[in-house]
């Protein structure tokens, strides 16, 4: 990940590009429009995990959210967030390298936690995958208060299965619309969005 997000941070540097948006426009609009229509205050305090370039930050800052968090274990996907946070003018947007696997103290008391592709990147890890998705969910549990909202986007999980690995301790609230496709007479969808609860 490290070498990824230092080739974006030299194109940002040359042209000033962000780079990739995971999972394209419409799952940060997804994720904004889920907010709104569940009236969350603006002063929430949120928690992007595996922030990447922070673009969802901006986002969420442009729509009026003021307490907003990321966090990267890689040192060059924060200075990318860093650079792309200052290109927009958002000095508020706290950045941090943290790796959520091992979070810091500090990292605690969040209302919303939101996450497009890092429990996904967790659970392909060829080193002790299920290991790391417990630890995932420790680390979910000690950062996100008690009924505070936890909003994953993935590609590599069908709602069930999702449903599943966050069973204990969350309770699923719903599920996002995403695009639909059809193979062999089947309808699916290549990625899932959903909102959970922490009981």
């Amino acid at each position: 990940w490290d070498a990824a997000y230092e080739r974006e941070l030299q194109t940002f540097q040359d042209i000033g590009d962000a780079g990739e948006i995971w999972f394209g426009e419409e799952s940060m609009v997804r994720i904004i429009r889920w907010l709104e229509k569940q009236k969350v205050p603006l002063d929430s305090s949120v928690l992007d995990i595996g922030t990447g370039n922070g673009v969802l930050l901006i986002e969420l800052a442009k729509s009026g959210y003021m307490n907003l968090t990321g966090i990267d274990y890689s040192p060059s996907a924060i200075q990318l967030s860093e650079k792309v946070r200052e290109k927009e003018g958002m000095p508020n947007i706290k950045l941090k390298v943290e790796d959520f696997l091992a979070p810091s103290a500090e990292l605690s008391g969040f209302e919303i936690c939101i996450d497009k592709g890092t429990f996904d990147a967790i659970s392909l890890n060829p080193d002790n995958a299920l290991g790391k998705r417990k630890q995932y969910m420790r680390s979910l549990c000690s950062v996100l208060k008690p009924e505070g909202f936890f909003l994953i986007t993935s590609c590599n999980w069908t709602k069930d299965e999702l449903l599943n690995e966050f069973r204990e301790g969350f309770e699923i609230l719903e599920e996002l619309p995403t695009p639909k496709f059809c193979f062999g007479g089947r309808i699916g969808n290549s990625v899932t969005a959903l909102v959970f609860q922490r009981k």
